[in-house]
């Protein structure tokens, strides 16, 4: 299923999401060890916001006789998740220590933020993924919020803005703020049916953080289009020193 596909058919049922299947990671574990890998590191998206984190470490560090595991609790989603994996894959390319990449792995989602605005805030409601943002946006005023994850991985609200134009303004503020004083970083913006405005604040942010690392711009995940609807808008920033 394609991000396309759920948004066609939102009007008539908004699907759920599921932790994935403790049978498929343990077949994944096996399917690892028997590659010739003797150490994992899994990063998963907050476990403010989903039960994924718990389960792997159910697994616990030697989840396959001569297989040690990391578990990395990203506190983030999406592209703030993404991050962190990027990050790791780099260090180990490096040549670093399996615990210097792990170390490596919980700065890197430490120093990621990710700033989000919405269409509507029904959705998130809807997959009880509200968090800490419930009650903030005033219809009658076009007051909306820009959401991140707060240091429990769970969302909240870092500014209000009325109107959507104003919104996006201030979750490039929001980005751009946090990126100060890095040295190298890394930039990413995503969207969900927000094609045009997607390029224009990719541009924007490139303008304003002109000495990032990479940018990646992404459509998102089936997935994360069940909790936040058409419309969303984010800005992800890494700090890596």
């Amino acid at each position: 299923m394609n991000p396309a596909t759920v948004y066609e058919r939102l009007d008539e049922e908004v699907p759920s999401t599921s932790l994935p299947n403790p049978v498929h990671v343990a077949e994944l574990f096996d399917r690892i060890k028997a590659d010739g890998y003797e150490k994992v590191i899994a990063v998963a998206i907050s476990s403010g916001l989903s039960g994924t984190f718990q389960m792997l470490q159910g697994f616990g560090p030697e989840p396959v006789e001569g297989l040690s595991a990391y578990y990395v609790d990203s506190k983030n989603i999406g592209i703030g998740s993404g991050f962190t994996a990027i990050r790791a894959g780099e260090l180990i390319e490096q040549g670093l220590s399996f615990q210097e990449v792990c170390a490596g792995a919980e700065y890197a989602a430490e120093n990621t933020r990710l700033y989000f605005c919405v269409a509507t805030l029904e959705y998130l409601r809807k997959g009880g993924r509200i968090g800490l943002v419930a009650g903030v946006m005033g219809q009658l005023l076009d007051v909306k919020p820009v959401i991140s994850c707060n240091e429990d991985g769970v969302y909240h609200t870092v500014g209000k803005a009325r109107g959507r134009k104003k919104s996006l303004q201030l979750a490039l503020e929001k980005a751009v703020e946090f990126a100060e004083g890095a040295k190298d970083f890394n930039i990413a913006v995503v969207q969900g049916a927000a094609k045009d405005e997607g390029i224009t604040m990719m541009g924007a942010l490139k303008k304003a953080l002109p000495n990032y690392r990479y940018a990646i711009e992404e459509q998102l995940t089936p997935a994360l289009v069940v909790h936040t609807g058409p419309g969303l808008l984010g800005i992800g920033v890494q700090r890596l020193s």
